[in-house]
């Protein structure tokens, strides 16, 4: 209930704006008044202060509302512009009828009140106003015509910023989200490419080595456990990516023995920085694939993640050979170029280059600011 309480005292940026800009506009009109007459007391100013923000106010406050009824804000800017300006006059007509009233009435008060003027009838005041208003009508019109223009104009144009900031965000808003469908139908069709290439790593062991193919088993229901679980996530940790590779190059290591080794090197202050899930797994699949089987002796595959002139690096290097044509046209590679495009907006790469003695490089860079 407090809390409900204090909601309701709060006041919003309208009024806040309201009544601070006519309460500025009243004291400024006030100040050459005050210095101008002898007869000028502070009570009368103050009298002329609140009348005058009264008036502004709500002149004002009636456009606001007509506007808003028949929805001004949404026509184009002709048809506004067709609404605007008879608007405008009528209310700087209105602005100096009730301007000049108040100051009529008012001064014919405290003329009367320090003696210098005498009783007057209704028709007597009413004369004496008419007689005002022909003499400073035009003055005050100018006046309230400016004012209330400038008023229009910053009013329409809050409206505007507004309409742009709210569009602006919906299409941010929509961008975002079709970003993260994209995203996540990128990530599922790593699943089945990866279930497939783990199955026929199992078959291959089931006659040859069936303790090894039970083993696989196990370690496929993990990858898979934990893969389809990190499904919806667009990061991950390189510590919880790095779970995950372990995880498969000891399921790797069961099909190729010795043929088969792996050493990673991780600056332990990037185990928390989050990437793309199976990024790492995709390079080291690679170079599996294309590596370690195609060569007669196997070799050893190399991780390596650091940073480099504000960058993580994230490096693989497997034996093998580098097929200018085939090289990047399989599926989980073509998948993680478009992944990282979309996560970083085309700051990431992800590259494949031959190094000497038959070894390739696969090298992931993504901005660390």
């Amino acid at each position: 209930m407090e809390k409900q309480g204090k909601n309701k005292l709060q006041i919003s940026l309208y009024w806040k704006c309201q009544l601070i800009g006519w309460s500025l506009t009243s004291f400024y009109w006030l100040i050459p008044a005050a210095l101008s007459s002898k007869f000028f007391s502070p009570l009368a100013g103050l009298i002329h202060f609140v009348f005058d923000v009264l008036i502004g106010i709500g002149l004002t406050h009636v456009y606001r509302n007509v506007s808003k009824k028949y929805k001004w804000n949404q026509l184009q800017t002709g048809q506004l512009i067709w609404r605007i300006v008879p608007a405008v006059v009528l209310m700087a007509m209105l602005y100096m009828i009730l301007i000049c009233a108040k100051i009529s009435l008012i001064n014919d008060y405290f003329f009367l009140v320090n003696g210098v003027n005498i009783e007057k009838s209704l028709p007597e005041m009413f004369a004496a106003y008419r007689q005002f208003l022909s003499y400073n009508g035009l003055t005050v019109f100018m006046t309230g015509l400016r004012l209330i223009s400038i008023w229009v104009l910053a009013y329409h144009l809050y409206l505007y910023a507004q309409r742009e900031i709210q569009a602006t965000k919906e299409n941010a808003r929509l961008v975002l989200a079709a970003k993260e469908v994209q995203l996540t139908n990128l990530s599922a069709q790593l699943n089945p490419h990866f279930l497939f290439n783990s199955l026929n790593n199992i078959k291959a062991l089931v006659i040859d080595n069936p303790k090894a193919a039970r083993r696989g088993i196990d370690l496929l229901s993990e990858l898979l456990r934990t893969s389809l679980y990190r499904n919806q996530e667009l990061l991950i940790s390189i510590k919880d990516e790095l779970s995950l590779v372990n995880d498969y190059l000891e399921l790797e290591k069961l099909r190729f023995g010795e043929r088969m080794e792996s050493q990673i090197e991780l600056d332990p202050k990037l185990a928390e920085i989050l990437i793309p899930p199976l990024s790492i797994h995709t390079l080291v699949e690679n170079a599996i694939k294309h590596g370690i089987a195609r060569e007669k002796n196997g070799g050893t595959i190399r991780i390596r993640i650091n940073e480099s002139e504000g960058e993580l690096r994230i490096s693989v290097l497997n034996p093998g050979m580098l097929d200018p044509q085939n090289g990047r046209k399989g599926l989980g590679l073509r998948n993680l170029e478009e992944r990282l495009n979309l996560q970083y907006e085309g700051k990431a790469s992800v590259a494949l280059m031959p190094l000497d003695h038959d070894i390739v490089l696969a090298t992931i860079l993504i901005p660390l600011t």
